[in-house]
């Protein structure tokens, strides 16, 4: 795993961080990923695949499709009294 290494903390960041931690049971460092990876899968996920499709397409224009005309479903010929040997 790969080490990261941050300088030049606010000292009232790093009590609130501590006591964050506390508050969890978790080391500092520990409560410091949980908070990245909250912050970073939220951030991704806040959208739903709908949405960002749409977003990214909506540049192009778009396209009209004509409607398609269904029917209802076909019968099934096997009645429920029927029994299979």
């Amino acid at each position: 795993m790969a080490s990261l290494t941050i300088r030049n903390i606010d000292d009232s960041l790093k009590a609130t961080l501590r006591m964050s931690a506390a508050a969890n049971q978790r080391s500092m460092e520990e409560e410091a990923r949980q908070i990245l990876k909250r912050f970073l899968l939220q951030k991704k996920c806040a959208e739903g695949i709908g949405t960002r499709i749409a977003k990214r397409f909506s540049e192009a224009g778009g396209i009209e499709l004509s409607p398609v005309s269904r029917s209802l479903p076909r019968q099934s010929s096997i009645s429920s009294s029927d029994s299979y040997q």
